[in-house]
C-alpha cells in the first residue's frame, strides 16, 4: 500500500478527531450510569400504603434473588424482609433464622413466613419472610452485609446502598398522602 500524501493524511486525522469529539459529546464513551435505587410507596391488599425497597441480587453461586423490604406502619413499626426466588428454591423447614454478618457483627432474623397466610397457601416455595427490625436497630452506618440461609443460600452479599434503603424504611412515614 502506498503512503498517503500529506494533505489526505491531515484530513484523516481531523476526521478521527471530529468522530472522537462527537462520541464524547453524545456520552457513548462515558462509564455506566450509577445504580438507580430508591424506596417507593405501594398499596397493599388492605388498601394500606407501605414503603418498599426492591432489589435483585445474585449470591456467590450466581443464583438471582429478589429482596423486598417493606414497612407498613408508622415509623418504629416492624420492617419485613421478603426473600423471593424461582419456584421451588426456598424449600426449607420453617421457622429457620436468616443469618446476617458484617465483620464481627452477627444477626439472626426471625422467620415469619408461617404467619403470612398468603405464603402458607402458596405451594411454589418461592418466598420467605423475616423481621428486619432487630438488624436495623443495631446498624449505625450503611455497611455491607453477608446474608445466608442454611441449606438454601451459602452467601449473598448485600451492598451498602441496599442497607441505606432498608435503614430509610425505619423512619419513613408509611402514607405520603
Amino acid at each position: 500500500m502506498l503512503p498517503l500524501p500529506q494533505q489526505p493524511r491531515r484530513c484523516l486525522q481531523l476526521l478521527r478527531l471530529l468522530l472522537l469529539l462527537l462520541l464524547l459529546g453524545t456520552g457513548l464513551l462515558q462509564g455506566p450510569a450509577p445504580l438507580a435505587a430508591g424506596v417507593d410507596h405501594r398499596i397493599d391488599d388492605q388498601d394500606q400504603s407501605m414503603g418498599c425497597s426492591r432489589e435483585r441480587l445474585r449470591d456467590l453461586d450466581h443464583q438471582a434473588w429478589q429482596l423486598v423490604a417493606c414497612s407498613a406502619g408508622p415509623p418504629g413499626e416492624a420492617v419485613i424482609l421478603r426473600l423471593v426466588s424461582h419456584p421451588g428454591w426456598l424449600r426449607f423447614d420453617h421457622p429457620s433464622p436468616l443469618l446476617l454478618d458484617s465483620g464481627r457483627f452477627h444477626w439472626e432474623l426471625e422467620d415469619t413466613t408461617l404467619a403470612n397466610p398468603v405464603l402458607v397457601k402458596d405451594g411454589r416455595d418461592a418466598a420467605a419472610e423475616f423481621v428486619l427490625t432487630p438488624l436495623l436497630a443495631d446498624l449505625r452506618q450503611n455497611r455491607p452485609l453477608r446474608l445466608s440461609l442454611p441449606g438454601v443460600i451459602d452467601e449473598l452479599p448485600i451492598p451498602p446502598f441496599v442497607v441505606r434503603e432498608w435503614r430509610s424504611l425505619e423512619t419513613m412515614p408509611a402514607d405520603p398522602r
